[in-house]
């Protein structure tokens, strides 16, 4: 089984009007309400590749209620641990060819929640073979909380996938408890090196810096130009096929399904890696953002270009 964990998910709410006008009523018929959250759009992509997936995280509220009911109707099973905080909304207005967010900070976890969750996930973690972490921590948890969550999983030895930035990816590369696999893409590496920017040489110098030599896989995205992966001590340069993308947003959430998929398949190198990606070119494809068309799978494969960096 696999674990996708969302510690701070959301109720995405999608209005869609002509024109936004300020200072007054502005009536919307075209509204759209889905579960949200990176780690659940993980979730969704393994579900519609046939993965057997759990959900956890934090949910409180009619919100919370609301998430959990879809989850049950999609199929894949909850594992989420209730607090007394509410579920956030998060908005999104399109608008003349615009899109305004209005984003809410969600619940603050307390204490006695925290340690909840961490005996919970101590429970799910040895029943798992892989568990993905994605996205920020609610406020009221430390930022070393996915370093609890990696030694907890290793200890079971459940690979830990991490999709995250900033301090929490800083935290997580600098701890002794290492994730088995990062997907940064190149805006989050070079923050993470203390870099306004980095180009393709300085990606290749990162990964074979020592920075990296404990993680087995590093994979950093660099959008419709695929990406320079690293397994160990050999590098890869990906290529993904042109498209013409229709919602490219949650992508990098479904290459993290992808790779999990893999890994759960036993798919080695050039294979998993060309399986991992092309589920973000699938997602790019779709409307509803994290989802792919599983028919395509094969097609999406064989479009993707895998070749060693030799040095």
């Amino acid at each position: 089984m696999i674990l996708t964990i969302t510690l701070n998910p959301a109720v995405d709410i999608s209005y869609k009007l002509d024109n936004l006008s300020l200072n007054t009523v502005n009536r919307i018929e075209d509204v759209s309400k889905t579960v949200g959250g990176k780690g659940l759009n993980v979730a969704r992509v393994l579900h519609q590749l046939g993965e057997n997936v759990a959900a956890s995280g934090f949910l409180g509220g009619s919100l919370g209620e609301f998430i959990r009911s879809r989850l049950a109707t999609i199929g894949i099973q909850d594992f989420f641990v209730s607090i007394s905080g509410e579920t956030r909304n998060c908005i999104a207005v399109i608008h003349e060819g615009k899109q305004t967010e209005i984003l809410e900070s969600g619940p603050v976890i307390t204490a006695s929640e925290a340690a909840l969750f961490l005996e919970k996930f101590t429970e799910y973690a040895s029943q798992v073979n892989i568990v993905t972490l994605s996205g920020s921590l609610p406020k009221g948890l430390p930022t070393d909380f996915y370093v609890d969550l990696v030694r907890i999983s290793n200890e079971y030895d459940a690979k830990v996938l991490l999709d995250s930035n900033g301090a929490l990816l800083t935290a997580l590369v600098a701890s002794e408890h290492k994730p088995y696999l990062i997907k940064p893409n190149e805006e989050e590496l070079a923050d993470l090196l203390g870099q306004k920017s980095v180009d393709e040489v300085q990606i290749i110098e990162a990964l074979e810096s020592a920075l990296f030599a404990e993680i087995p896989w590093v994979v950093v995205t660099l959008g419709a130009d695929g990406a320079i992966v690293k397994h160990k001590k050999t590098l890869y340069r990906a290529k993904a096929p042109e498209i013409e993308a229709i919602n490219p947003v949650g992508s990098g959430d479904s290459v993290i399904a992808g790779f999990a998929a893999g890994i759960a398949r036993g798919l080695a190198d050039e294979a998993l890696i060309k399986f991992g990606l092309s589920m973000g070119v699938l997602n790019a494809l779709e409307e509803q953002t994290g989802h792919i068309n599983a028919e395509n799978v094969e097609w999406a494969v064989d479009q993707m270009s895998v070749n060693r960096i030799k040095r």
